[in-house]
């Protein structure tokens, strides 16, 4: 029960293809005879309750909720320019939606970067529009716990950084 002790029961975790969640406890299942325990987290955006086998727990990715320090990190991605590509849109797209179920910070801020447009710039087709929302609203949610502010403040503070950059 290793991993049952890495994460503490009300803390809030990342799943890498759902996102920010609430650890809410531990369930216990018999199946074929044998007791399993799973994790159970909330995730109150998707309205979803994940089961999770606790043994499976950190193979799976879930993780405790970055540090501000690898937060300003995955931020300062925001502020560099992006490099044009020439990878057509399906490959790009799911290079960008891989990076997202990460769940990794600096993955998704680079998406984000790299699917920003501002108001001058050309306009965004309908799909660059969804994964670019995705992208923002899943590394918002993370934000939004480690600055303990509401997710729609968090999303100010990713557009003010992509404004300024």
């Amino acid at each position: 029960m290793g991993s049952e002790a890495a994460f503490e029961i009300g803390a809030w975790v990342v799943y890498p293809s759902h996102g920010v969640g609430r650890l809410d406890g531990v369930d216990s299942f018999e199946i074929e005879g044998k007791i399993v325990e799973f994790f159970v987290i909330t995730f109150q955006k998707n309205k979803l309750v994940l089961k999770l086998p606790v043994n499976k727990a950190i193979e799976s990715g879930l993780r405790k909720v970055t540090s501000k320090k690898n937060m300003e990190a995955a931020l300062s991605i925001l502020l560099q320019k992006t490099k044009k590509r020439r990878l057509m849109w399906s490959k790009r797209a799911q290079e960008y939606e891989s990076k997202i179920n990460s769940g990794d910070p600096v993955a998704i801020a680079e998406v984000i970067r790299e699917l920003y447009k501002g108001s001058g710039d050309v306009v965004q087709s309908f799909s660059e529009r969804q994964i670019y929302q995705h992208a923002l609203e899943r590394l918002a949610r993370e934000i939004s716990v480690v600055d303990e502010i509401d997710e729609d403040a968090a999303i100010k503070k990713l557009e003010n950084i992509l404004q300024a950059a």
